[in-house]
């Protein structure tokens, strides 16, 4: 019973880290796919395009939606020089 008590312990620290770790960087994958249903939910972002996380859901249920911390490629303008 202690050892479960510990490693919840762990499990939960880590989540955490990596929580707070991952809110604070780009993020390139663009679609999530949101597996279960009522009673559990799990959530996959990693995904470039829409048509992946469709196959992946595909066969065991959920759905796919925008992943809410995609950045996206920085776009670089061209400047016109005039001569």
């Amino acid at each position: 019973m202690r050892w479960m008590c510990l490693s919840t312990i762990v499990l939960a620290t880590i989540a955490a880290a990596m929580m707070t770790t991952s809110a604070a960087h780009a993020d390139p994958y663009k679609w999530c796919a949101v597996y279960g249903g009522r009673e559990y939910t799990a959530t996959n972002c990693g995904f470039v395009t829409y048509q992946q996380c469709l196959n992946t859901i595909s066969g065991i249920g959920g759905h796919c939606e925008p992943n809410q911390f995609y950045t996206g490629p920085v776009a670089h303008s061209r400047k016109s020089k005039k001569r």
